[in-house]
């Protein structure tokens, strides 16, 4: 599961434990909403048939240019045991799972406290990424796209929550994703950038 690195994840923690919850999770396009009930997948992004569950109560999209290399991109975004060193909220990680990024690979780490397992349920190199999982009564799913364009790489990424935790506390938790996926695109463009 991703968590909330780089978002107030003190304010959170203490969302979901009044929830009964316990902690969770261990520019232009930006689109977030908050739409129980939508059934429609039309708008949601996809990684070899992977994509965040458009009934969810709370979504977040968000995109961005990078000018950097595509290699450079993913390269940055993969390399998960590196994301403390540019994410600032991210205090360790470790990979369960050896080698690159692959389909089952599992992560896990730590953002404030929280402590978090995610596992990577597509990778398409160059392509896309997705990954995911349960936490605390929270499922996430995360999905990444990578399209070179004109100045570099648009970067499209999407997740969605949902569980009794995020019915409960919807616009907290809502507020709280916008902001870590907005703080988490940008941390990208300036790494991919410094690399380039």
């Amino acid at each position: 599961m991703r968590a909330l690195h780089a978002a107030p994840l003190a304010a959170l923690s203490a969302v979901l434990v009044a929830a009964g919850a316990g902690p969770a999770f261990g520019h232009s396009d930006n689109h977030s909403h908050h739409r129980p009930g939508t059934s429609s997948h039309s708008r949601s992004l996809t990684c070899a048939g992977v994509h965040p569950d458009e009934t969810a109560p709370v979504i977040t999209r968000k995109s961005i240019v990078i000018d950097a290399p595509l290699d450079t991109v993913w390269q940055v975004q993969t390399d998960v045991e590196n994301w403390p060193a540019w994410q600032p909220k991210v205090t360790s990680l470790t990979k369960d799972t050896p080698g690159a990024l692959r389909p089952g690979s599992v992560f896990r780490w730590a953002t404030e406290g929280l402590d978090i397992t995610s596992t990577v349920k597509k990778a398409e190199y160059g392509k896309c990424l997705a990954w995911g999982g349960p936490a605390q009564g929270i499922d996430a799913i995360h999905v990444w796209t990578f399209i070179p364009v004109k100045g570099g790489v648009l970067v499209r990424t999407e997740e969605s929550w949902t569980g009794a935790p995020v019915v409960a506390n919807a616009a907290a938790l809502q507020t709280a994703l916008d902001t870590s996926l907005q703080n988490w695109v940008d941390n990208l463009k300036h790494e991919s950038e410094s690399h380039s």
